[in-house]
């Protein structure tokens, strides 16, 4: 009671609100500033002034001193007051200044401040609302009555009109109050399964999150790793084509000391040669017959053994460049093969894969109408029934093959080359999968998965599922890598650059073989090395 009485101390007798800088007249009364200016103003015209409250009349325009007193109690006022909600709706009567309204009358389609809203009706018919200056949608179209109920049975909002005489006669209604609780609890209800599932995806989210970030603290991890090994990769390979022109020059300078020790002794053969036929060529030229005479015994022994001499010094010189006058390739070829080796080695145990070169195909286990090759590396299909021997490890109805070799743990790499016509399927099963039977085609059951290129068609199958991946393969070559303890069959396009194609994500049970079904004419599979 006592907050009413101070409201209605502070309000402005022209505009019914809350004083706006509050001024005082002499006569002691309060108005806003802006109120009691536009008062004095429509009064300049008679010459004669009044107060709008007490009527005491001035002869001229009174003087309007600021109320200082009042002004601090509205400063507190508006401190300790909680702050009205700016709703963009303003009252309707406050037309000397804006403020905001507090509630809004259906039946007067008007805005009241809580000044005005104190002195409205209380009636039923006045219907109190949120502040709106949407007064169409309140009222019927039909009959401009306000909308009190709400039919449930269309689901509409109408008034009384609507529903004793109207489309809505005798449906079932509801007050609108009523209804909106109902629906109401409706709206709770959706909200909490929105929620909940909001929830489950903040969830979703911050997992993905953190799984993109191991994603990215695994490939840091990983880029840091594979740059070091192959940092190491580029030394060793220094390292080897440092040994190997090492051993190119230390070849070669054993070839070219042999040469020019071999160059040396025939230089002096050729010195004593010239010397010596410097010698037969003065005798030739001599006039006495006699010197020649006595000379010619002698020469011809020097002769002799010139030439008998000649002809071992060039074989020995012939020998000793055939012995070491070239340069030993095959040693060369030996020591290049053996450091790629080794640094291949280290390679494979750097990234802990296994490149499994011994997979075979078992041909106790093929199809009568599989060819499989003398080296057991590639398996083609063949209308022409091989008359194998039925035993308990063939297909029978399968145009497939298993591998020799089982894998029960560890990793595991081979590569496989396709034909480029028919149809053709590489993957691997249990060891336990029939034999016979719709159990025993590739992927037709929970024991077996495939990867199936079909005029083009590529998708994957396990137990009766396809999963049609795409684009289909490019070429020609397929790797296939299995993770047994990680429950991974992942397969490869081995173009330029290599392509991720699948992965299968499972938790193997039984040790494995490698499959190979091919079907049509000119469909075939090989087991690369």
């Amino acid at each position: 009671m006592a907050t009413a009485d101070l409201r209605e101390e502070l309000t402005c007798p022209i505009c019914l609100s809350i004083y706006t800088d509050p001024v005082i007249l002499s006569c002691g009364h309060n108005f806003c500033l802006g109120c009691i200016e536009s008062v004095l103003g429509t009064q300049e015209g008679s010459g004669v002034y009044s107060c709008p409250e007490c009527r005491k009349t001035f002869t001229k325009k009174p003087k309007l001193q600021r109320n200082i007193a009042l002004c601090n109690v509205m400063k507190h006022l508006q401190i300790t007051q909680p702050e009205q909600k700016d709703t963009g709706v303003f009252c309707t009567y406050c037309v000397h200044s804006p403020v905001p309204a507090a509630k809004s009358c259906l039946l007067c389609e008007a805005s009241l401040c809580d000044t005005h809203l104190r002195v409205h009706s209380k009636s039923e018919e006045h219907v109190l609302t949120e502040p709106t200056t949407s007064w169409g949608n309140r009222k019927c179209s039909t009959h401009k009555e306000l909308l009190k109920y709400y039919c449930t049975e269309d689901a509409a909002c109408i008034c009384v009109s609507c529903s004793l005489a109207g489309v809505h006669r005798g449906h079932q209604v509801e007050l609108l109050n009523e209804a909106s609780e109902k629906k109401k609890e409706k709206l709770r209800d959706v909200l909490q399964k929105l929620t909940t599932k909001r929830e489950k995806t903040e969830k979703r989210v911050q997992s993905l999150q953190e799984y993109r970030r191991g994603v990215q603290e695994k490939s840091a991890g990983v880029t840091e790793r594979l740059t070091a090994l192959i940092r190491d990769i580029r030394k060793q390979l220094e390292d080897l084509e440092k040994r190997v022109l090492s051993d190119i020059t230390r070849q070669q300078e054993q070839v070219l000391l042999t040469i020019s020790d071999l160059i040396q002794q025939l230089e002096k053969e050729k010195d004593e040669l010239t010397r010596k036929m410097s010698h037969i060529e003065e005798l030739c030229n001599m006039t006495d017959p006699l010197t020649v005479l006595q000379e010619q015994e002698s020469h011809r022994d020097d002769f002799c053994g010139a030439e008998k001499g000649d002809n071992e010094v060039t074989q020995r010189g012939d020998k000793q460049v055939l012995a070491g006058g070239d340069l030993d390739e095959d040693l060369i070829s030996v020591t290049l093969y053996r450091g790629l080796a080794d640094i291949v080695t280290d390679v494979k145990r750097e990234i802990y894969m296994q490149v499994t070169s011994d997979v075979l195909l078992d041909i106790n286990t093929a199809n009568n109408n599989v060819i499989v090759s003398g080296d057991l590396k590639t398996a083609s299909w063949s209308r022409i029934n091989q008359q194998r021997p039925v035993t308990p490890e063939r297909f029978t109805d399968a145009p497939q093959v298993l591998s020799t070799r089982s894998f029960s743990s560890g990793q595991h790499y081979w590569e496989v080359q396709t034909s480029k016509s028919g149809r053709w399927c590489v993957g691997v099963c249990y060891t336990s999968m029939g034999r016979g039977g719709l159990q025993s085609l590739l992927g037709n059951t929970n024991k077996s998965w495939g990867l199936y290129s079909d005029n083009k068609d590529l998708y994957m199958e396990y137990n009766t599922i396809d999963t049609s991946l795409h684009p289909p393969l490019s070429c020609d070559t397929v790797g296939i890598l299995l993770d047994y303890e990680a429950g991974h069959l992942t397969f490869y396009e081995l173009c330029d650059p290599i392509r991720h194609v699948h992965t299968v994500t499972v938790t193997f049970t039984e040790p494995l073989q490698a499959v190979f079904w091919v079907m049509d004419d000119g469909s075939w599979v090989r087991i690369l090395h």
